[in-house]
């Protein structure tokens, strides 16, 4: 992924100053291995709790796995259904219904079904079903026309934190708050209306901190800088710089004011846009969200070229990570050093899903990696067993060696010497293998005027064709037919 920074350039109009939409300098866009890693660390985590869900939606608990591969584009599964469900043999199990079955079921095993009941307990506590009712009414008072398709919060209900059946099990409760109507559009199964508006929901996370910090009062549309951080080795020049600065000294505009009149080129339409998008990221709970999905929802609300002016004229602020085959907004202030700085219960439940899953991902590389040592350990006895028969067959020819040794005389001993002069004659005349063995069969065939050979081969056919009647076997004889033989050369 590649993201353009726009150069400042300075307009005629006055008090209006922006990123020109034609670039005149490029900025490269710079990874953060932090945020990469907090994206990168729910790898098929959704894909698995939707498969956990559909399968805890039955009445049987159990599903063929065929029904998920029907639903894989929807169940968000990257590989094939079945090598993803064998890749988590602690959170399902294969089965054939009756023993007969044609296609193996899936089932939950009891470690997932325990963490299912924690989910459950916490989707449930009311704790939880407020801060939830509170977010989702702070949405609604930020889209100017106070409502939104039920097919968008669908899109947003894992980053929302939302239950599968919030509409019968939730929005009930908190009929002060919302409501579903019917939609006149076409292809739509509802819409969440606001009910009332909330003065006490309708202050930003900035606002709320400025008041913290500024003890004197903090009046409504003064500046309010936003926290920036860029990633190791992004440079900011000095033009730069000073556009940030001067554009960190403009009025703060509530996200929750409507301030469509500006122009959308504008520097304070960019900052109102910016806080827009800033206190929805907060609603959420990762404080992360696909980035199709966020500009779906900027187009309900009217804000989506916006939102994408936003995403790449502010890389201080928001992070696009290019992981999971797609691109995530991060909030970068959400996050220190990859963590999330606030967490909350959903998070923590699913915390434990993913150590669940980290947990047989190590045992499935533990048995990999415990087959390929025993392979090594297989190859290695197959090769010290070739090394053995090797050494067997030297052994044996050393002890026919020994016997045809024992043969020679008893005055061996006393003939060591003579025996280096005959060897060092022989490799000065450039003789091959002057082992002891090749060495006797070479003075077999002394009988005929023919070179001797020092291969097993050459000596027995040597000694074929050798018109001596008897080998000679004393070592003695031996050295008085080799000076013979060099007399004669």
């Amino acid at each position: 992924m590649k993201s353009i920074f726009r150069s400042i350039t300075n307009h005629r109009q006055t008090n209006r100053r922006t990123f020109s939409d034609t670039a005149e300098e490029a900025y490269k866009f710079v990874r953060d291995r932090g945020l990469d890693h907090a994206v990168e660390r729910e790898k098929n985590l959704r894909p698995l709790l939707n498969i956990k869900n559909l399968i805890r939606s039955e009445p049987s608990k159990s599903i063929p796995i065929s029904v998920i591969t029907t639903q894989k584009d929807s169940l968000r599964v990257p590989l094939r259904p079945i090598e993803f469900i064998r890749s988590y043999t602690s959170v399902f199990q294969e089965y054939l219904p009756g023993g007969i079955g044609i296609q193996p079921h899936i089932t939950l095993t009891p470690e997932i079904l325990n963490l299912d009941d924690e989910e459950q307990l916490v989707y449930g506590s009311e704790s939880y079903k407020q801060g939830l009712a509170n977010r989702l009414l702070k949405l609604l008072m930020i889209n100017r026309i106070h409502k939104i398709p039920l097919e968008v919060l669908d899109l947003l209900k894992w980053d929302l934190g939302l239950p599968q059946d919030y509409v019968e099990s939730m929005v009930p409760e908190f009929p002060d708050y919302f409501r579903v109507i019917e939609s006149k559009s076409r292809g739509c199964s509802g819409v969440l209306e606001l009910v009332c508006w909330s003065n006490e929901h309708s202050v930003s996370v900035l606002e709320k901190k400025a008041k913290a910090v500024v003890k004197v009062g903090y009046t409504k549309g003064s500046a309010i800088a936003f926290p920036m951080k860029f990633s190791n080795g992004f440079v900011v020049d000095k033009k730069m710089k000073k556009w940030f600065d001067d554009w960190q000294k403009l009025p703060y505009i509530s996200p929750y004011e409507n301030a469509l009149h500006l122009s959308a080129t504008s520097d304070e339409s960019d900052k109102w846009a910016a806080a827009v998008l800033h206190e929805i990221l907060n609603l959420f709970v990762s404080k992360k969200v696909e980035k199709d999905a966020i500009l779906h929802l900027g187009e309900v609300m009217g804000l989506r070229s916006r939102f994408k002016r936003v995403l790449h004229n502010h890389p201080g602020i928001f992070y696009l990570s290019s992981k999971l085959r797609t691109h995530t907004v991060v909030l970068r202030d959400g996050y220190k050093r990859g963590m999330l700085v606030e967490s909350n219960e959903l998070v923590t439940s699913r915390n434990r899903y993913m150590k669940l899953m980290s947990k047989v991902k190590k045992e499935n590389n533990a048995v990999s990696s415990r087959k390929r040592e025993d392979k090594g350990k297989v190859e290695g006895e197959v090769c010290d067993t070739d090394v053995k028969g090797e050494n067997e067959d030297v052994s044996g020819s050393d002890v026919e060696d020994e016997g045809e040794e024992d043969v020679v005389d008893e005055d061996e001993d006393e003939d060591d010497d003579d025996e280096e002069v005959v060897q060092n004659q022989s490799r000065k005349r450039g003789r091959g293998n002057l082992s002891p063995r090749a060495g006797r069969r070479s003075f077999e065939n002394s009988g005929s005027r023919e070179k001797p050979h020092s291969g097993r081969r050459g000596g027995r056919r040597n000694s074929e064709k050798s018109g001596s009647e008897e080998k000679p076997r004393g070592r003695r004889n031996k050295i008085k037919l080799m000076t013979e033989k060099n007399s004669q050369m």
